[in-house]
């Protein structure tokens, strides 16, 4: 297998390229056939100066060149990372292995500027404005021979976003080889899948007459707390009559006032004070987008994202105060 990793600035190829090395693949990067032609000539070997050197020798030689010389470095038998792809040629020319694929792998600015931060590279843009800038300047040209990475993303073959922590980011690496090849193809679940299964099994505990949700919170791949919705510990279970509003079947976002039944993640914040668990920094799987009211208690318990599977019907204002609140919300539909 020859992979090849495509992306913005600080979106995560090189850690995509050091997981593929743990797995067994060999590093390849286009760059290191500028770095050589740098150190040929006695140039510095700086962002700028790849990149001009990269311009000129695809203008000598093809716009393909460095796909072409670093796949005579291949060797049968062998599965191979490629990252530093920068132009469609480029691809094309990997392409002509039938067994490469390209990834594209990709994260909103703001988070990958907060990355390119952290990194504290000397000569990085000190704003926003600025990384996006220069991001501008790299990303599309009408000459064929320069850096062309819109054109690039375009023919991946797949694509993955990677906008929150590292289990998820190898949990969809490892989804992405496994559907490459079967080589690769795992039969367990990643961690998403493995804590919405068991929130969707903790929903059958519902007593409640109208929906059964579940939630669990989970803090370091370990679950501190669970909840399904219900009455209040001691009272009349709402399937055996003891919520008025349930029994009468009110529509949906009607009559909450009424509601004697506490929500899913209601009760496992709950349960998690009850017994004196700390929630800050967790995350909290749900079986449906949390309501306005739930959506405050998770915010002010510190939990930082929310997984859910289905989307509640009233779910809009909620999300938008998430994210106003710096809590990630994201869906993740578990497969029947």
């Amino acid at each position: 297998m020859i992979i090849g990793i495509t992306g913005e600035n600080c979106a995560g190829k090189d850690t995509i390229a050091e997981h593929l090395q743990k797995k067994g693949f060999y590093y390849l990067s286009l760059s290191d056939i500028l770095r050589d032609e740098l150190a040929k000539s006695g140039k510095e070997v700086t962002r700028e100066n790849l990149i001009e050197k990269g311009n000129e020798l695809r203008a000598k030689h093809g716009p393909g060149v460095l796909s072409k010389l670093t796949m005579q470095k291949m060797e049968k038998g062998k599965n191979y990372v490629v990252i530093s792809i920068r132009n469609p040629a480029e691809v094309q020319e990997l392409a002509k292995d039938p067994n490469f694929t390209l990834l594209y792998v990709t994260a909103p600015a703001q988070i990958r500027f907060e990355r390119m931060k952290a990194r504290n590279r000397a000569g990085d843009p000190l704003t926003l404005e600025g990384f996006m800038a220069v991001e501008k300047a790299e990303i599309a040209s009408a000459d064929k021979n320069r850096q062309q990475l819109a054109e690039v993303f375009l023919l991946a073959n797949k694509k993955i976003t990677n906008d929150s922590d590292l289990v998820r980011l190898h949990d969809a690496i490892d989804k992405a080889l496994g559907e490459i090849s079967a080589d690769f193809k795992s039969n367990r679940p990643s961690w998403d899948e493995y804590f919405m299964g068991i929130a969707k099994m903790v929903a059958t505990r519902s007593n409640c007459m109208k929906r059964h949700v579940a939630a669990v919170i989970v803090k370091d791949k370990r679950i501190v707390s669970t909840g399904y919705n219900g009455t209040p510990r001691g009272c009349k279970n709402c399937d055996a009559g003891g919520c008025p509003r349930c029994n009468s079947f009110a529509d949906s976002g009607t009559k909450l006032d009424e509601c004697f039944c506490s929500h899913a993640e209601e009760n496992a914040i709950c349960q998690a004070a009850y017994h004196g668990i700390s929630i800050k920094d967790s995350s909290i799987y749900i079986t449906y987008s949390p309501c306005l009211t739930c959506t405050r208690m998770i915010i002010n318990s510190g939990i930082k994202e929310v997984i859910y599977n289905e989307d509640y019907p009233l779910s809009q204002s909620s999300i938008r105060l998430m994210q106003e609140a710096g809590v990630k919300a994201r869906q993740m539909k578990l497969k029947e």
